[in-house]
């Protein structure tokens, strides 16, 4: 008797090879990249580290501390030492004032991330000996830089990122300083090792962004 039985198909597990199996590994989304990952880990190590530095907000806006300065050194002064006791709360507002004057312009936002993105994911980040392959043409890392550099140009300066990042910057600026010149610095007690640490705008992002510079590839092996 003759058997009805369906022939049996053979099934193969094909794996990756060669140039598939490079596609596969180098493929990978830029936020599982390990230098992106050790930069994002560093960076929000350092924001925290900074934040753990302010002063309290109610110290900062005691209305019982404000007076009249008598003369522009007095004013001047005032701005020294209070910037060197609320500097964490200063760095804070100014970065407030800058996110609302970006959410309040989206052009100018979408812009600056596409720019930041460009040189995080197109330079820093991506590793030496991958050239940037664009439409099946491979680039060069000079000529990858010569495109980010002039992108940077065209950004700031041919669009309104600048002129916002400049406005919200000059009203950030402004609104420490006239904080930092009615704002009695009297009952202030800043330690001198504090004091002698505070050199530098971004002081409290020195000692944790040393390990993020050691996952970021050196810019200059590349020029």
């Amino acid at each position: 008797m003759t058997s009805t039985a369906p022939p049996i198909l053979p099934i193969s597990n094909a794996q990756p090879t060669g140039a598939s199996a490079g596609t596969v590994a180098g493929g990978d989304a830029p936020a599982n990249n390990p230098a992106v990952r050790a930069f994002i880990n560093n960076l929000s190590a350092s924001l925290r580290h900074g934040l753990d530095q302010r002063r309290p907000w109610s110290e900062l806006a005691d209305r019982s501390a404000f007076s009249k300065p008598e003369s522009f050194s007095e004013a001047t002064l005032r701005v020294r030492k209070n910037f060197s006791y609320f500097r964490i709360n200063y760095y804070a507002i100014v970065s407030v004032i800058l996110a609302v004057s970006l959410l309040t312009n989206p052009f100018s936002l979408i812009l600056l991330v596409g720019l930041l993105a460009s040189w995080t994911f197109l330079y820093l980040f991506r590793p030496s000996d991958q050239p940037l392959v664009i439409l099946g043409r491979t680039f060069s890392d000079f000529e990858t830089l010569a495109f980010l550099s002039g992108f940077t140009v065209f950004t700031i300066f041919l669009t309104s990122v600048g002129s916002v990042l400049i406005s919200a910057l000059m009203l950030g600026v402004a609104v420490v300083c006239l904080h930092g010149a009615f704002r009695m610095p009297e009952d202030l007690f800043l330690d001198d090792q504090e004091t002698s640490q505070a050199t530098g705008f971004l002081s409290f992002l020195r000692s944790p962004a040393v390990a993020a510079a050691a996952a970021v590839p050196s810019v200059g092996s590349r020029v």
